[in-house]
């Protein structure tokens, strides 16, 4: 059975309008999926969301979760745990639903405030840096999503991920801390280690480190994935 077969048309809706909500909205919008609403509150975030949902209304979060079958929690980790008991407090969430969440570190756990109200908990990183533009809807090809969900409805965000062009990988419940440990580990230590090489080039007058380092940042990865089991070099 296709993902599509399985999950059908689903009307989604986005809470959070920073670079990774907007960006999985319009993969799922590619996917055949209708994007009803996106919850944005700064300038910048209005502009973005405008940028990559095109036509898509600003909502409330009340309204968001009123007209959606499946919603999106693409806010900071810190954040995630009060907003998913906020909206259960107030008897938001609704019988049924499916509640999405792109928090590294947590599971469906997280979900457990809103687990009386029926909601079905999806717990689905990418790992991926992203940007918040339409680069990075290119850039999900291929990309690894780590999944946490209960045994009966793995599959659904399975083929979500599928849709979205990303390879779904099974992490347990107790494994998600290691995992964002992992991911943290990698993105600060590349980021902080070109920031570093590209201060020393231009400090000796090198125009556009950055153009320099490219090809030996890009093969030095490649080499080290390899080690591991990643990308080997061509």
């Amino acid at each position: 059975m296709r993902p599509a077969e399985r999950t059908g048309r689903l009307g989604v809706g986005i809470i959070g309008a920073g670079r990774v909500g907007p960006v999985l909205g319009a993969a799922l919008a590619g996917a055949g999926h209708a994007i009803v609403g996106i919850a944005a509150i700064s300038e910048e975030s209005r502009e973005r969301a405008d940028a990559m949902l095109p036509g898509v209304p600003i909502l409330t979060i009340p309204q968001l979760v009123e007209r959606s079958e499946l919603v999106v929690l693409a806010v900071p980790s810190a954040e995630l745990g009060t907003l998913i008991a906020g909206l259960a407090e107030t008897g938001t969430w609704q019988m049924g639903q499916l509640v999405l969440h792109t928090a590294p570190e947590f599971g469906a756990e997280v979900f457990a405030p809103a687990r009386s109200a029926g909601v079905i908990p999806l717990a689905v990183h990418p790992a991926m840096a992203f940007t918040g533009t339409s680069v990075d809807l290119a850039r999900l090809a291929g990309t690894y999503f780590a999944v946490t969900a209960p045994t009966p409805v793995l599959p659904i965000a399975q083929a979500l991920v599928v849709e979205m062009g990303g390879e779904p990988v099974v992490v347990a419940e107790g494994d998600r801390a290691a995992y964002a440990e992992a991911i943290e580990t990698a993105t600060t230590f590349s980021t902080a280690i070109v920031d570093q090489a590209a201060g020393l080039l231009a400090g000796i007058g090198i125009e556009l480190p950055g153009r320099v380092l490219a090809p030996l940042m890009r093969s030095s990865v490649e080499n080290a994935l390899a080690r591991t089991g990643g990308t080997v070099p061509e």
